[in-house]
């Protein structure tokens, strides 16, 4: 089971059992997760299960009745269901929860139906209907009610083909075959008698009376009614029953209703086969119909033979009952199948597992087995020819069929299900690519009882199939190549290019997004591109800009956030007026084309952008300070030995940048380099597409975990983190203009008092310039100019904050990393740690949090 559905069942779980607070669905999707291994239904197991579930149930009848009637529905998953029913039986806390929520449910549907009640009355009729007449109608109606249903099922087949294949609409039976149901070979029930008997029989003599019945009975057993003996109407699904001239001798009737229970079956099947042979039930049910028919044929040739003996005066009741026997366990075991298949709805999958089970269940009785094998092959014939096209050649004709769909599988490749998918799967990339391929070991699938053999043929095609697609990946389209591709630009390999391509795009991403030229940027990334190392890379143009809506971080919690409680609050949060810059949002996407897009998909280039983003904001970071850092170069030359602020501005800078460029150097080095070798030597090993896609999924989320980006607490204090950063650093560039500016009018006056006897004219004119310019620059950035106390408070508060900050972040790596085994964080703390500054602050947390936890 998929981690999504595992959300999906734990949430619609706890929806319906109405829970509400607690810890909510994560605890439990985690212990499922940690603790969750497959059940393996055995004949005992699941006895035991339902005898079980009997003991504890008020009316243990109903219970096993229901089960019966859905295990010969062929119910998938019964088993497991029941056996965990009776796992919850034994825990007296759930029962008494559930029975409590139970009874709140029951009140409340209560209340709700006593609020919408309506009541009705029924009309009095004026006057009483015969008993003859009461019988027509039921006649009627059983005439009528079992059409109309088959014409709606049909039809609404019939629609949901023709819906999901305009093109090729199902072929429709000319309504005259339905009208005229004298054609179907089954009874027809006519609402009053033909004519009534002229003696009844109990008043003949005994022979004639058995002479009579005879006849009768060979009417019965082909679907005509005879003159004593008449059908009944059915009524829906059920079987159909006779009655008997009440006269009748005891022993003569007694006789004959041992020999109806025949006719019942034969009616039974011909029903069937005439409303499954038809094209909306799908190739297997028609397959089945056929193959009964012709079983049908062998019964009504023994029929035509007895009623030759009949015409020639030798054949008795007891002949015509001993004759008969032989066919009754055959008729019965048809009906029986019939009739399940139509309770069950079965088509295609679910028919052949019905068949299936019935094969396995008459081990022991060689006669029944070896007809429900006869059955079974003949079924499963259009259904393995559809497989043979799947396996050997990646074709599919089913036009329902191209993912999974349990229900319709059949039991006996329920094991191999994944296998067929994904050999059928792998052929028709091939295909879809222009490339004719066919399993060189291609057989004809038949079924057998020896699972093996068929199995062993999926298996053989499997193989081929995984390594021409693999070669044909590797080889032909050069993945690995391609991943490489993509690690030069979203994991930042190529430095020399991203120093190029910042460079060339600083200012044209300082703008708001809404700002920014699209086509402007792509130039600026060409350009980048043939500057750098990058040039030699066969797949550069493959690389594009994109502007994302949201920052990194905000992307980066709502995919967090997904099945959560927070979901709803991140979802419907109202978007910031602040409009995001274009460094904010930008970032790569990458052109794949079929089939590489199987693997670099879009989902995995979703996350290559996350990563991508976060380091390129880092990076980003990391210039802002080294900025800052040039900055304070130049201002050593200004009189700045007052401002006691300044040394302390300075090892601040230190420690941010320290911060930032080991977070750039561990996310680089200790993450993403080894975590990706990893995976060349994975794939290297890979024996077919899927462990391809698995190793490559692996390598993403390894990397999003180690570089904090799927834990939301660590990810919003390094949020915090940068913000500081970036806070200190326009700072620091406006105090340093400032002090330029300073500089320059003190310079300004200096040279006014010294030139002010000996400067001429044009000289003086220039000076005088100089100073209005500066002046009005001056008076441009008047609001930069502050105090040295001010700047010290500032510089204070910055460093308050990004120590708190950070001290918090290594606390909650120390604990993620020991609580968790998430061990490569720990990485984190020994390199901004190295010389041991926070390990004295971090034990006096540690202490702190145990002894919070101890009260």
């Amino acid at each position: 089971m998929s981690e999504f559905r595992i959300h999906h069942d734990v949430n619609e779980l706890l929806g319906l059992l109405n829970v509400r607070g607690g810890d909510g669905a994560e605890v439990y999707i985690d212990l499922l997760q940690k603790n969750r291994t497959p059940y393996v239904t055995t004949t005992v197991s699941a006895h035991s299960a339902k005898v079980k579930m009997a003991e504890h149930s008020k009316t243990p009848e109903d219970f096993l009745r229901k089960y019966d009637e859905l295990k010969s529905k062929n119910a998938r998953n019964l088993d497991p269901l029941v056996y965990l029913l009776s796992k919850l039986t034994e825990d007296k806390e759930t029962l008494k929860f559930l029975q409590q929520n139970a009874k709140e449910r029951s009140e409340m549907s209560a209340n709700a139906a006593s609020s919408t009640t309506t009541s009705y009355s029924i009309p009095a009729t004026s006057s009483k209907m015969s008993m003859q007449e009461l019988e027509e109608l039921r006649k009627k109606l059983g005439n009528v009610t079992a059409t109309q249903s088959q014409l709606v099922i049909r039809k609404m087949l019939r629609d949901r083909h023709n819906k999901k294949n305009p093109t090729q609409p199902n072929p429709v039976f000319p309504n005259w075959v339905y009208d005229r149901p004298a054609l179907i070979g089954d009874f027809v029930t006519s609402p009053t008698p033909v004519g009534d008997p002229v003696v009844a029989i109990g008043t003949m003599p005994l022979a004639a009376q058995e002479q009579a019945l005879v006849e009768d009975l060979l009417y019965v057993l082909i679907g005509v009614d005879g003159r004593d003996i008449t059908a009944q109407p059915v009524l829906g699904r059920q079987s159909r029953s006779f009655i008997v001239d009440p006269s009748l001798d005891m022993s003569i009737k007694e006789l004959v209703n041992r020999i109806l229970p025949v006719a019942s079956c034969y009616s039974t099947i011909t029903r069937f086969t005439e409303e499954k042979s038809s094209f909306e039930y799908g190739q297997v049910n028609h397959a089945l119909t056929a193959a009964m028919r012709t079983l049908m044929k062998e019964y009504l040739i023994l029929v035509t033979q007895l009623e030759h003996l009949h015409r020639q005066g030798t054949l008795s009741l007891q002949k015509l009952w001993f004759y008969i026997q032989p066919t009754m366990r055959t008729m019965e075991i048809l009906a029986s199948i019939a009739t399940s298949v139509d309770k069950g709805e079965c088509m295609g999958g679910s028919t052949l597992s019905l068949l299936h089970d019935r094969t396995f269940n008459y081990t022991g009785d060689s006669q029944a087995q070896e007809l429900c094998l006869y059955l079974t092959k003949a079924a499963s014939v259009p259904y393995f020819e559809i497989l043979e096209k799947w396996i050997y050649r990646g074709i599919i004709k089913d036009p329902y069929r191209y993912t999974i769909v349990q229900h319709r599988i059949p039991s006996f490749l329920q094991k191999m299900a994944d296998k067929i998918l994904n050999t059928g799967k792998y052929l028709n990339v091939v295909r879809e690519c222009g490339r004719d391929v066919t399993c060189p070991d291609a057989k004809e699938v038949l079924y057998t009882l020896k699972e093996r053999a068929y199995v062993e043929q999926i298996e053989k095609a499997y193989y081929y199939a995984s390594k021409v697609l693999l070669d044909f990946l590797m080889e032909e389209k050069e993945l690995v190549s391609r991943l490489r591709s993509i690690k030069h630009y979203f994991l930042m390999d190529k430095g020399d290019f991203f120093v190029h391509f910042m460079d060339l795009t600083e200012e044209e991403l300082k703008k708001p997004v809404d700002d920014i030229i699209p086509p402007r940027l792509e130039a600026l990334l060409e350009l980048a591109l043939r500057m750098s190392t990058a040039n030699t890379d066969p797949f550069k143009d493959d690389l594009k800009i994109d502007l994302m809506p949201h920052d990194v971080i905000t992307q980066l919690l709502r995919v967090l956030a997904i099945d959560t409680k927070q979901e709803k609050a991140i979802i419907n949060a109202e978007p910031t007026e602040v409009s995001l810059s274009g460094l904010e949002a930008f970032s790569f996407d990458y052109i794949v084309k079929w089939p590489l897009s199987l693997i670099i998909n879009r989902k995995a280039l979703t996350r290559y952008q996350m990563l991508f983003r976060h380091m390129f904001y880092c990076k980003h970071v990391e210039r802002l300070l080294c900025n800052v850092w040039i900055s304070n170069k130049a201002s050593k030359q200004y009189s700045l030995h007052s401002a006691k602020w300044f040394a302390a501005a300075f090892a601040l800078r230190q420690r941010m940048l320290n911060f930032v460029q080991n977070i750039q150097y561990y996310m680089m080095f200790e993450v993403n380099e080894p975590t990706w070798h990893i995976m060349e030597n994975n794939l290297k090993s890979a024996s077919n597409i899927d462990d391809v896609l698995c190793h490559h999924t692996s390598f993403l989320d390894n990397c999003l975990k180690d570089c904090m980006l799927t834990n939301p607490e660590l990810l919003r204090i390094f949020s915090k983190l940068m913000s500081v950063c970036v806070m200190f650093t326009n700072c620091m560039q406006r105090f340093t203009h400032s002090m330029r500016i300073d500089s320059e009018m003190k310079r300004l006056t200096f040279g006014n008092a010294t030139m002010e006897g000996s400067s001429t004219s044009a000289e003086r004119t220039e000076e005088a310039e100089k100073k209005r310019l500066t002046s009005k620059f001056i008076a441009e950035h008047v609001d930069a100019l502050q105090s040295d106390s001010g700047f010290e408070a500032t510089i204070s508060k910055f460093d308050s904050n990004f120590s708190t900050l950070l001290l918090d972040l290594l606390d909650k790596l120390s604990i993620y990393s020991t609580n968790d085994c998430e061990h490569s964080m720990i990485n984190i703390i020994y390199r901004l740690d190295f010389n041991g500054f926070y390990t004295e602050r971090l034990e006096k947390m540690a202490i702190e949090r145990s002894q919070k936890t101890a009260a």
